[in-house]
Formats: structure tokens, C-alpha cells, sequence
């Protein structure tokens, strides 16, 4: 129970990184940004390239990857959905579907589609006086990576709660138009979400795939739409909620891989093959009993 409780928390601690992209674009443009994943899946080969090409360290390569991937968010917010800012919302859904497709079959042109692998940036070993001591097995990578993870959450709190631009960010949020007649810059402001959600899921991009190993074109397909159900069972627009919701989806995740359902004799239904049919569950059952998510607050929009 104890192996699955820290497998879970590593896995959440990923997609929170990813949520967090999200619940910010939302919470300041009412915008589901379906390109996220992608944002994400060029963080990692940015870091690829950064550890394998140039040899950086692997802080360096996170540092670098963030920024790449906070570049490839504010093009994207200036070029696909500020020209449609005014526009119905349903122009800025498909535009964000079409940017997602885009990055993932410019990904498969210049980088090929088969997974490339990631260098061991960390010791994978796992560390042996944990292991005699609590009898679980807690790896140094997983260390390493839920403590990147937890610095990036708490450098995101203070940004929001205590600087003027995350005051800008709260305002914008609450109501964009009365932000603006104060004076602040709404633009820059959503340039700025996007930017920092995206340099949030670049570092997501890079721990995923010293983790697991790989990268490929596709592999921010499956990641983003679980993210994206966490920020939804979390409470779309609320950055506890991401969090909170990314955890939840790791353990669900987690516990239903080492579930084998039988249903017949010739069908056999492993962790592997049900895991994501239950996160697309989970979806349907939040939607159902509760829209608003765990933490998010209902409200009715004007039509």
C-alpha cells in the first residue's frame, strides 16, 4: 500500500504540473487550451536535446526547457487565440484543437515518430536505508522530481498571492473587464498566463520523460487529457483544485493498474488496459454529480 501511495504521488506530481496550465488559461480567458500537451511534449525534447547535445546539468536543462516552452506559449497566445479573443468561444475551441494537431504533426515531421530515449539525468537506484527501513522502494529520481515539483508549486503560490502581476492574474480572473477600467493591462496579463503555465508544463515535459525514459511526438496526447481531468476533478480555474485533482487522478491511475478484471475465460482486462478508460470515467462522473470540481465554486455565466 505504501509502494502504490509513493508510485501515486509521482505520477500526480506530473500531471499537477501539467493541470496547473489549465486551470491558469482558464481561469484568466475561459479558454480550454487542448494545445497544453503538446506545450509539454516540446518542453521534454527541448530538455532531451539540453541533456543529450549539450550536456547540460539536469537544473539547467529544467531551467531551459521552462523557458523554451514559456516562448512556445506566448507565440501561441499572440499568433492562434488573441486574434480570436472577441470571438464565440466555440472559434477559439476548434483553434486550440487544430494548434494541438499542428505541434504534434510538426513534431512527427522533424523529429520522427518513434520514442526517443532519455538519458539517466538522475540516478535511478533506489535509495537502499529507505528500502530496509520502511520496506518501500523510493528511487532518487522520484525524490529528485517531487522536490523540483513541490519548489515549482510553491515559487507558482507566492507569484500568484504575493507579486502585482499575480494580483493582475486574481483580478483578470475574477472579472476582465472591470480589471481593465482599473488600469491593468489584460493582454499582458493573459500573455503572462500562458507563459507561465507553459514554462510549468515544460518542466512537467522533462520529469516526464527521465522518468519514463522516452519521449515521442505523442506523448503529450494522453498526459494533457489526464491533466485535464484532473484540473476538472480539482475545479477548473482553481490552482488548489489542479493540484488536489492531479493527486486524486495518480491514485486512481495507480490503484486501477494493479487491478486484472476477468471477464471471460478468452478476455482478460489488465491495470494497463483499464487505467484510461477510468480517468475518461472519472470525467463523466464529475461532469455528472459535481461540474464545478472539488474545490471550484459554481456560478452561472451570461448567455
Amino acid at each position: 500500500m505504501s509502494q502504490q501511495l509513493i508510485n501515486a504521488i509521482s505520477l500526480g506530481a506530473v500531471y499537477a504540473l501539467i493541470a496547473l496550465g489549465y486551470t491558469m488559461v482558464y481561469g484568466v480567458l475561459r479558454l480550454i487550451n487542448f494545445a497544453h500537451g503538446e506545450v509539454f511534449m516540446v518542453g521534454s525534447f527541448i530538455g532531451l536535446a539540453a541533456l543529450s547535445v549539450f550536456h547540460l546539468p539536469f537544473a539547467l536543462a529544467v531551467l531551459v526547457a521552462m523557458v523554451g516552452a514559456a516562448l512556445l506559449g506566448a507565440v501561441i497566445e499572440r499568433g492562434a487565440y488573441r486574434p480570436l479573443r472577441s470571438a464565440p468561444r466555440l472559434a477559439a475551441l476548434i483553434t486550440a484543437i487544430g494548434v494541438s494537431l499542428l505541434l504534434q504533426n510538426l513534431g512527427m515531421l522533424i523529429l520522427g515518430a518513434a520514442p526517443r530515449a532519455y538519458p539517466p539525468a538522475i540516478d535511478p537506484a533506489p535509495i537502499a536505508w529507505l528500502e530496509e527501513r520502511a520496506g518501500v522502494v523510493v528511487t532518487r529520481q522520484q525524490v529528485v522530481i517531487l522536490a523540483a515539483t513541490a519548489a515549482i508549486l510553491a515559487g507558482l503560490s507566492l507569484i500568484v498571492s504575493r507579486t502585482k502581476i499575480g494580483k493582475a492574474m486574481r483580478a483578470v480572473s475574477e472579472d476582465r473587464q472591470a480589471a481593465q477600467l482599473m488600469g491593468i493591462n489584460v493582454d499582458r496579463v493573459i500573455a503572462f498566463t500562458f507563459c507561465l503555465g507553459s514554462a510549468i508544463a515544460g518542466a512537467g515535459g522533462v520529469f516526464y520523460g527521465v522518468y519514463y525514459g522516452t519521449a515521442d511526438p505523442l506523448m503529450g496526447l494522453m498526459p494533457g487529457i489526464k491533466a485535464f481531468v484532473a484540473a476538472v476533478l480539482g475545479g477548473i480555474g482553481s490552482v488548489p483544485g489542479a493540484m488536489l485533482g492531479a493527486l486524486l487522478m495518480g491514485l486512481v491511475e495507480t490503484g486501477v493498474s494493479s487491478v486484472t478484471l476477468r471477464v471471460s475465460p478468452s478476455l482478460v482486462l489488465t491495470g494497463s488496459t483499464l487505467r484510461d478508460a477510468v480517468a475518461f470515467a472519472v470525467l463523466i462522473a464529475i461532469l455528472l454529480l459535481r461540474p464545478a470540481g472539488l474545490l471550484g465554486r459554481p456560478g452561472r455565466e451570461k448567455v
